[in-house]
């Protein structure tokens, strides 16, 4: 059977997933009563993908179409996850870039097709959503155009098909449509892979090579690893070896094959090169490893992934309500759950400190926080610090990763965020008006101009604004961005919160928590409205002399508490603050949670 492998790749939300949910249930993957085809993002199975609506994850699946099996790999779109993408567009030899008509190529559209091509993979234009209000087709084909003259490696890459679609109707077309409510369906985009994918190599006498791309496990069969096979032929209860750049892995023999139909595992006997697979037996191997004849191992060339540009320090929970909330709360068990995300999150770096706490390196601040989050919904106590930004020295200078940051708004609050982007040393290098009204301006800023960012152009703008960066290059550090938070209101005393304190909060700034919240000495309680820290009690109650007093108590109204997403708690922490994280709570605390500590640290600072 001819085989195609095939990469969907696209920026956030520009309709990768709905488009190979159409491909699997077109190509009569399921049967009409399987469940699947009432499902919406069948391929985004993670919790936190359905939750936040993107994918984060990279996955395969595989459809059966006039005779050839097409091999689908579902890629993250954001730049976060790009070590997802560098290492799942090795399996492939094509790729599909999604493009939504309205808001055209963005940020990630642009970091996605820079790795397809220069790993000179065949890429198919689907210009999705042509049935928006604002879609601007012309425009956004023209852009397109742009893209691939600013990117491609070579002329032939210029020369690229094109067509359209409404992923979610399942409709696709190879001229642009007039009629939208016509009958079509997503045969044309099938029949491009076949027809303009170039089919694998197919060395399957040559001696055995396979780089593996991905690991799995399940209850049943244990440790999957994940891969396209390069050249030769895999069979079951083969010898192996599997080997890397500084030698020898591991030598063992293959268990079971397995290839991939719809969202199922098949088991085979045999695989040819050009497939992909998904094998057992080896427990060693880990994602870069190369799986090769026993006899005569040959190693393939590691996939290289883009350094991480931000870090993170995790402690042990050490808070006063430390252990209360979470399964798992020692630094060693913590460390045990970290390594073992490092086997398959690439591009994830951890180092552990002088003082034993761990330092995480990551792609962005969602790279980050999703793993944080995961940590938490799996029962994980810690304490993380603000976010760092990662330097390093070349040629004896300083330098810092410097990101293009684009903004779409509405013209109202252009000028907001313009200026909220220049107090963080960022450059405005162009402001173009969209199909919609908004219009689209286009900066680079550090990495360290981004943080905290994101949570202030959403309150400028009124929750409007839609922000996204890429990567560009490490730059020469600039000089440092002013504080641009103001202080905190900090609880003065444990115990429970009540109204009458939270209203003394409320008259001198915003409050993160509401009544009956459990506090500690030193825990943030939300932001003043002044540039210094404020010490408050929050669990101060009104003295009582009378039933009018009580009774004027009871009725006090308080403003609703601010709630801070994960994220943005993250973002609003200074150098001398932790969040604490546990499976039901997010609390901010000074680092120093005595005052007479805080006021010591400070006078030694300014020495």
């Amino acid at each position: 059977m001819d085989i195609r492998n095939v990469a969907i790749i696209a920026h956030v939300d520009h309709g990768k997933t709905t488009l190979v949910d159409g491909l699997l249930k077109q190509s009569k993957t399921f049967r009409e009563n399987e469940a699947a085809m009432s499902q919406h993002l069948i391929m985004d199975s993670n919790e936190q993908e359905r939750e936040r609506g993107i994918t984060i994850l990279a996955k395969n699946t595989a459809v059966i179409y006039n005779d050839t099996k097409i091999n689908i790999i579902d890629t993250p779109g954001h730049a976060d996850f790009g070590g997802e993408v560098e290492r799942t567009l090795n399996m492939a030899d094509g790729a599909i870039l999604l493009i939504d008509a309205q808001e055209g190529p963005m940020p990630q559209t642009k970091f996605v097709l820079k790795k397809a091509l220069e790993m000179g993979l065949k890429v198919i234009v689907v210009i999705n959503k042509i049935d928006k209000p604002n879609a601007d087709v012309e425009h956004t084909v023209n852009k397109t155009y742009d893209l691939f003259l600013d990117l491609a490696q070579n002329d032939t890459q210029l020369d690229f098909p094109i067509f359209y679609a409404i992923g979610r109707d399942g409709k696709a077309w190879v001229d642009m449509p007039k009629d939208f409510s016509a009958d079509a369906d997503l045969s044309p985009i099938l029949d491009a892979i076949i027809r303009f994918v170039p089919a694998p190599d197919q060395n399957s006498s040559a001696k055995l090579q396979m780089l593996i791309s991905a690991l799995d496990s399940d209850d049943f069969v244990g440790k999957y690893v994940i891969g396209k096979i390069k050249n030769g032929t895999m069979q079951s209860g083969m010898s192996v070896t599997v080997i890397n750049e500084q030698g020898i892995v591991e030598q063992g023999k293959i268990d079971k094959i397995f290839i991939t139909q719809g969202l199922k595992k098949i088991e085979v006997q045999s695989a040819q090169s050009g497939d992909i697979v998904s094998v057992s037996g080896l427990k060693k191997a880990m994602i870069g490893d190369t799986i090769a004849d026993a006899a005569e191992p040959e190693f393939l060339p590691h996939i290289a992934i883009e350094e991480p540009t931000l870090s993170i320090s995790l402690y042990a929970n050490t808070s006063p309500f430390a252990g209360r909330e979470g399964k798992f709360v020692t630094a060693r068990q913590l460390l045990d759950r970290i390594k073992k995300e490092l086997e398959t999150n690439i591009s994830m770096r951890l180092e552990i400190a002088a003082d034993g706490n761990f330092i995480l390196y990551g792609r962005g601040e969602l790279h980050l926080s999703v793993f944080i989050e995961t940590l938490r919904r799996e029962g994980y106590e810690m304490q993380i610090g603000k976010p760092q930004v990662v330097t390093k020295v070349v040629n004896g200078a300083t330098v810092e990763p410097i990101k293009e940051l684009t903004v779409d708004v509405m013209p109202e609050y252009a000028s907001a965020v313009i200026g909220e982007i220049n107090k963080r040393r960022g450059i405005m290098l162009k402001q173009e008006d969209n199909a919609d009204g908004s219009v689209r301006m286009i900066f680079e800023i550090s990495e360290r101009g981004l943080i905290g960012l994101r949570n202030v152009l959403l309150t400028n703008s009124k929750g409007t604004a839609v922000m996204n960066s890429l990567f560009l290059r490490f730059d020469k550090i600039s000089n440092p961005i002013p504080k641009l938070r103001n202080g905190v209101l900090i609880a003065h005393e444990s115990g429970k919160a009540v109204a009458y304190g939270l209203e003394s909060a409320q008259q001198r700034g915003t409050t993160f928590i509401g009544p009956a919240t459990e506090v500690y000495a030193g825990m943030i309680v939300g932001l003043n409205s002044r540039e210094e820290d404020m010490e408050i009690n929050v669990t101060k109650e009104k003295k009582l002399t009378n039933m009018r007093a009580a009774h004027a108590d009871i009725a006090t109204i308080l403003t609703p508490p601010t709630i801070l997403s994960l994220e943005q708690s993250m973002d609003f922490l200074e150098d001398d603050e932790l969040l604490e994280v546990t499976p039901t709570s997010l609390r901010m605390r000074k680092k120093l949670l005595d005052k007479n500590d805080r006021i010591r640290a400070k006078r030694a600072g300014n020495k």
